[in-house]
């Protein structure tokens, strides 16, 4: 029996017009359409990964300073589930009018197939993918040689081919889980090539344009007639950790996100934390920052300078997940304390009747390690196979 999470696959095609059938029983979920979005629930966590769905005790219940996604814009407290609808619906615009609405979701973005080589029981396909309109980039597809439908993984980082192996070590997400029976599309594109239309006029900040090239990458992935388009995850290490998590979040048709060490929330003790950078989330036309922790000599800048000076962090975008699962892989930048902010996201599931679905793992170096992506193949496992 194959066990899928809940579907939130037409939620944002219709982000402000979320019908009240969210909840069905405490066993069936469906959002937005109403129509096919019924999927089944949980089932038991496997022994290796139980404990990575608990903080450790120092952390238990410790909610830090972050403000909780579970009060409105206007200070009211959501207590159930038809108050939550209403408030990730507002958190969602929100952070749209932070960032930069979206042009529309290309669902059949056009895909050249460049070249074709076999890789043991895996098709490799190079392909040169629309990720928006008028805009291309290079990406990597792994096809096992089983029968479908399969689920499938979104691999993001600043190059297609690190994902399937032809570059950097212990990054090679797209061909491990390739190997494991997913379907897998690598898609690359560098830090400084983001500004959507141009550099001197871009109407999104970049790293929301990343998760609107993924959005649009998910519907190669869902379009594909080996793939289940409802067990589709997306994974990122650093760079395409960031990357991961602001996809998922944004958009809900992604069945899972693991996002590896890119910094969960905002740090600015942290410089590798740098989402106050332009290529982030501190673009401003017509002010370009010098590179570095923001000081009084280089300020923040952007809608970065908005979200601290308003008390804003990213677990505001963890809550968008829910009751969607996701996994932090964390390294250097994103160690144990930053339970303090994931448990808002698991208080979250809680009020909608879920347990295990926010998980941490943690290593002392930035730098994936085999037990880490071990983790994580095995949280794409146990929640998409």
């Amino acid at each position: 029996m194959i066990n899928v999470i809940p579907n939130w696959r037409r939620f944002s095609s219709s982000r402000y017009g979320m019908c009240m059938c969210f909840i069905l029983t405490g066993i069936l979920l469906s959002i937005g359409g109403c129509g096919d979005a019924t999927v089944e629930m949980d089932r038991p966590l496997p022994d290796d990964l139980k404990p990575y769905f608990s903080p450790p005790a120092e952390f238990e219940n410790d909610f830090g300073d972050y403000r909780s996604p579970l009060l409105s814009a206007s200070g009211d407290k959501i207590e159930d589930e038809g108050g939550w609808i209403n408030r990730r619906s507002e958190l969602l615009q929100e952070w749209h009018e932070l960032l930069g609405e979206w042009p529309e979701i290309l669902e059949n973005p056009e895909t050249e197939y460049v070249e074709t080589t076999q890789r043991g029981s895996l098709t490799q396909h190079q392909l040169e993918v629309e990720v928006a309109p008028g805009w291309t980039r290079n990406a990597y597809l792994l096809i096992p040689d089983l029968e479908g439908p399969l689920p499938a993984a979104l691999v993001v980082f600043y190059d297609a081919e690190t994902g399937v192996g032809l570059e950097r070590e212990l990054r090679d997400f797209a061909l491990q889980l390739a190997k494991r029976g997913f379907v897998t599309l690598s898609l690359g594109s560098d830090f400084d090539t983001n500004y959507y239309p141009d550099e001197d006029s871009a109407v999104l900040q970049p790293l929301s344009m990343l998760a609107y090239m993924a959005a649009n990458s998910y519907h190669v992935l869902a379009n594909l007639p080996e793939v289940d388009p409802d067990r589709i995850g997306i994974v990122g290490h650093s760079y395409g950790g960031k990357w991961a998590m602001f996809a998922s979040s944004l958009y809900d048709k992604f069945a899972l996100g693991a996002w590896s060490d890119g910094g969960i929330v905002f740090d600015e003790s942290r410089a590798n934390v740098n989402f106050w950078e332009p290529w982030y989330l501190g673009y401003e036309q017509g002010v370009w920052r010098d590179r570095g922790i923001p000081t009084d000599e280089n300020p923040r800048t952007g809608p970065y300078k908005r979200m601290i000076e308003e008390g804003r962090d990213l677990h505001e975008l963890h809550a968008l997940m829910a009751p969607r699962p996701f996994l932090v892989s964390g390294g250097s930048e994103d160690p144990p304390k930053r339970w303090k902010a994931l448990n808002h996201t698991v208080k979250i599931n809680r009020l909608l009747g879920y347990e295990n679905r926010v998980a941490m793992q943690n290593r002392p170096t930035h730098s994936p390690d085999e037990e880490s992506n071990e983790v994580i193949y095995r949280f794409f496992e146990h929640f998409l196979q």
